[in-house]
């Protein structure tokens, strides 16, 4: 009896994956609500939405320590992790070449303008070969141990440059590992 290849699974979810991958920024926290929040939805929520104020923000470069006494100065609600990772996100990603180009946006828009964030780039790239709960979700790791991770043969493959890889790190290391039953069932295992 002859067989059919089959096309393994780890295939088809890479290229599902793929094929939604210029939509996947602005899908990529959809049904992750679970997940803690990263710099894109923190930078709005700290500073209101408003685009003239994240243009000016995104024209600055800070050191982390800057940027999060900078955000504990907006009396945002944000609780100590969160403030850490927008902190993070802003020294890693900003200044951005056209800041002022975020003025002209609708502040529904702004979020797709900034560049992705740690919850996105896992989102987008984390589950298309392994399971996202034991394969991310699960571990703590520093930020050093996170960067490691690309160093193995199958994360190099991954498309992301030297900021995202050091963005995804600094969320993770802040926001990882998630307890058992902050997961919700369908995203177990």
């Amino acid at each position: 009896m002859q067989t059919r290849p089959r096309l393994g699974t780890r295939w088809i979810r890479a290229a599902a994956v793929g094929a939604v991958m210029p939509a996947a920024m602005v899908l990529a926290q959809v049904g992750m609500e679970f997940m803690p929040d990263g710099g894109r939805t923190l930078v709005l929520a700290a500073f209101d939405n408003d685009p003239e104020r994240i243009a000016e923000l995104a024209a600055a470069s800070r050191e982390p320590d800057e940027w999060y006494a900078l955000v504990m100065d907006t009396g945002a609600e944000l609780t100590e992790v969160q403030a850490r990772t927008l902190a993070g996100y802003l020294s890693l990603n900003l200044p951005l070449p056209d800041p002022a180009s975020l003025r002209e946006l609708e502040p529904a828009g702004l979020a797709d303008a900034l560049p992705r964030d740690g919850k996105d780039l896992a989102v987008a790239n984390c589950q298309s070969c392994h399971s996202f709960f034991t394969g991310y979700l699960t571990h703590d790791r520093d930020k050093t141990g996170w960067m490691q991770t690309f160093q193995a043969p199958f994360h190099r493959e991954i498309d992301m440059n030297r900021t995202e890889i050091e963005t995804f790190a600094h969320y993770s290391e802040l926001n990882m590992p998630l307890s058992f039953d902050e997961v919700p069932p369908e995203w177990r295992f």
